[in-house]
């Protein structure tokens, strides 16, 4: 019997990548640049290392998943969202606590968000798992920065048709409420909205491969919350699942973060 396997691939994003001046858009407004808005140093060379991987492996693979962080620039994760008491804008890369909301330190810029984004504040912190980060705006659906590393679209576009089939897409973060860094669930599932809840569909086409290959971007926060998600929610032999760890790259100042991720997967037999 054939063995089926599949391929992850997180957020592997314009946006998330580290991609020299030459290979930058430029604007039609400004005539400027586009800047990647939130890169991680190494993700270029790791999404070149993936499509070389894939253009050569593509023949062996049976399906190809890449989920896309998708947001809007309202968002409770980004800039536009928050103020400082004193009416300033809040830098991106700045921690926000339920205690400081509270404290009115830092206050939504609209006063009716008030009373929801402290219950999302309260029950993040309850998980324990992460702090509210105000990213800056990335991944703007429509956006350049939305679109895939050229390399992996191409070898995504060559495996399409070789095999003659689609690859399959997961939008997630569309939620302005809750942030999104896991393609399984938010990390504050919306009762108002379906699509931040556990992601069945993904998970039950994850299942039907006999082994699943991730990799993508960043290893500290989606790569790392979708596989933890994808773990807690797997049945099989953890060992079915397989972490490409020269094809992700950590945000900076999260690298012990993706370390001790790592580690616990191979721990646990991933």
């Amino acid at each position: 019997m054939s063995r089926s396997t599949q391929l992850l691939i997180i957020d592997p994003q314009n946006d998330f990548c580290d991609l020299p001046e030459d290979w930058l858009p430029r604007s039609p407004l400004t005539g400027a640049a586009i800047a990647p808005a939130l890169p991680v140093a190494g993700a270029h060379a790791d999404m070149q290392r993936l499509g070389s991987w894939l253009a050569a492996q593509g023949g062996r693979l049976d399906g190809i998943s890449i989920t896309l962080d998708s947001h809007q620039a309202y968002d409770i994760a980004h800039p536009a969202f928050w103020r400082r008491a004193n009416g300033a804008a809040v830098e991106p890369f700045t921690q926000i606590a339920a205690a400081q909301v509270r404290a009115g330190e830092y206050l939504p810029r609209d006063t009716c968000a008030l009373p929801r984004a402290l219950g999302y504040l309260d029950t993040l912190e309850a998980q324990g798992r992460y702090q509210l980060m105000v990213w800056p705006l990335h991944c703007e659906i429509g956006s350049w920065g939305h679109g895939v590393h050229a390399g992996v679209l191409a070898a995504c576009r060559q495996w399409q048709e070789r095999r003659q089939r689609a690859v399959h897409h997961v939008f997630k973060g569309m939620n302005p409420w809750t942030e999104h860094y896991s393609a399984i669930r938010a990390e504050v599932p919306d009762a108002r909205d379906p699509e931040t809840g556990i992601n069945q569909g993904l998970l039950a086409r994850l299942h039907a491969s006999d082994l699943v290959v991730i990799a993508g971007e960043a290893g500290s926060h989606c790569v790392r919350a979708t596989t933890e998600h994808i773990v807690q929610h797997w049945d099989g032999e953890r060992s079915r699942l397989v972490l490409l760890t020269d094809c992700m790259s950590p945000v900076a100042g999260f690298e012990s973060a993706q370390q001790e991720f790592v580690r616990r997967m191979l721990d646990m037999g991933v």
